[in-house]
């Protein structure tokens, strides 16, 4: 079959793809007022460009209350041996949608990546900005994930009704015109919602679950764990053809609150891993002879025992994961303790530290919170200074270049969370810092020399969340299996 869309043919080709130069950033602005707003932020990050490690474009959404979020591409690598799919043939419209607001913004980045533009237009074939009204009449709520469909649709995870109680339901808009065509989900769906991957060859597609977002918008609290109005703890897996839930796991306490779902990129492989946040626990997920599911805790961040804390042990919290492109490493952010992991996944039951780098979060050496007893580490980590700066917060969303050697990383959950959590990173700004990877034997080292402060700046401070190419990466690109 020849070529016919956008995207590479397999991920060991994307492993090939060019060097990034710019990255798209999500970013929330948390003093709303006198004409401030969320925007998405065009960085420079190519070493050899004068305004490397600058942000070189600001695309304000103009409306207040947003909550940008997370992002996606309106085509990606699951068009490219599809026939037909060249009814959107180029992958340039980054799609936006608002937890706060409910809005979806359509952002055209244009033939010169550098000044992307949106345009606030509804007539047909015109990208534009996607009124609330169109989810709240399908009594949807709270978008997040994006991802591409092979037919060239765009689909948009939701975890509310209208009311803000918990739902698991998922936005189909149409690619050529952006408006909302209805929902995905026939029948019987899930309690709860997040993320969610497909993967055609075996019929099926999975989700994962947050919680209710009246709930989780007022911030975290230890006692809205306890009630199963509130959090998720399941992994919903629907058949991909018939838009039906087949199968519902459910991880246990172990696993409350599964955030990230990533199948490996191997369109072949019917397994993948889920970041837990709550209690900092990943579970493998995989396929039985028998055509069921099933699932395995495979990594266990250790809780710390401390003073000056919610409680006399402080979990991990694991706010993003990914796998590299030719599923060898996977990578967490543990959001609460402050350090990047990386594992070795290539035994898929019995992932492998090999490498580990602390950058922020709550227990570090100047902090209040004492750690009194810590089966991982002899002493509380120091503060992260790059090139003069504090780094202010802890590691969250985390994005991979396509060759694997550079890992970014920002610093924002959810504003209210930042908020809650890190109130003097809202003060001062976020960060997005780089990791350099050792490839072939495992293990990060920070770059000193790289640092976007998102402090600076007419419109800071801001929360930098989600992180894109306009090449695609390893979390917005799904790849099908070729017959």
């Amino acid at each position: 079959m020849g070529k016919t869309g956008p995207g590479y043919a397999t991920p060991l080709d994307a492993m090939e793809g060019p060097k990034e130069e710019i990255l798209y950033v999500v970013c929330v602005q948390p003093n709303q007022g006198n004409g401030k707003t969320d925007l998405l932020a065009t960085v420079d990050v190519n070493p050899e460009s004068p305004t490397y490690c600058q942000i070189i474009h600001r695309l304000r959404t103009g409306n207040q209350d947003d909550e940008l979020h997370h992002s996606g591409w309106n085509v990606c690598s699951s068009c490219y041996l599809v026939k037909g799919c060249c009814i959107v043939p180029v992958r340039d419209k980054l799609v936006l949608p608002a937890l706060g607001s409910d809005r979806v913004y359509i952002v055209d980045t244009g033939k010169d990546q550098r000044t992307p533009e949106i345009h606030k237009v509804t007539e047909i074939n015109f990208v534009k900005v996607i009124d609330a009204s169109e989810m709240v009449n399908l009594d949807c709520r709270t978008p997040h994930t994006t991802h591409c469909l092979a037919n060239g649709e765009i689909m948009i995870s939701v975890m509310g009704d209208k009311d803000g109680n918990g739902k698991s339901d998922f936005i189909l808009i149409d690619g050529k015109t952006y408006k909302t065509t209805g929902t995905w989900v026939k029948g019987k769906a899930a309690k709860f919602n997040y993320d969610f991957w497909y993967q055609p060859h075996f019929d099926v597609m999975v989700s994962s679950e947050w919680g209710a977002p009246k709930v989780f918008k007022t911030g975290y609290s230890p006692e809205h764990a306890k009630d199963p109005n509130a959090y998720g703890q399941n992994l919903n897996f629907y058949s991909w053809s018939k838009r039906e839930l087949i199968q519902t796991i459910d991880l246990g306490k172990e696993g409350l609150a599964p955030l990230e779902v990533r199948f490996l990129h191997n369109p072949k492989q019917s397994q993948g891993y889920v970041g837990c946040a709550v209690n900092a626990n990943v579970f493998r997920f995989y396929q039985k002879p028998d055509g069921a599911w099933t699932a395995d805790k495979v990594i266990d961040i250790p809780a710390k025992k401390v003073s000056g804390w919610l409680g006399d042990y402080m979990q991990g919290m694991i706010t993003d994961i990914l796998i590299s492109l030719d599923d060898k490493y996977l990578y967490l952010s543990n959001w609460l303790h402050g350090d990047v992991r990386q594992y070795d996944i290539t035994d898929r039951a019995h992932p492998k530290l090999t490498g580990q780098v602390f950058l922020g979060g709550k227990i570090l050496s100047d902090s209040s919170i004492k750690v009194l007893e810590d089966q991982e580490l002899d002493e509380q980590p120091k503060p992260v200074y790059i090139k003069g700066k504090r780094f202010y917060g802890a590691p969250q969303m985390l994005q991979l270049s396509l060759d694997g050697r550079r890992l970014y990383v920002s610093t924002s959950i959810f504003s209210p969370w930042d908020k809650q959590f890190y109130p003097e990173m809202v003060e001062n700004g976020g960060r997005v810092v780089k990791l350099d990877i050792d490839t072939e034997n495992g293990g990060m080292k920070l770059d000193e020399e790289f640092l976007v402060d998102f402090g600076e700046g007419e419109d800071g401070p801001l929360l930098p969340h989600e992180m894109r190419y306009p090449g695609g990466d390893c979390t917005s690109d799904i790849w099908l299996a070729e017959d």
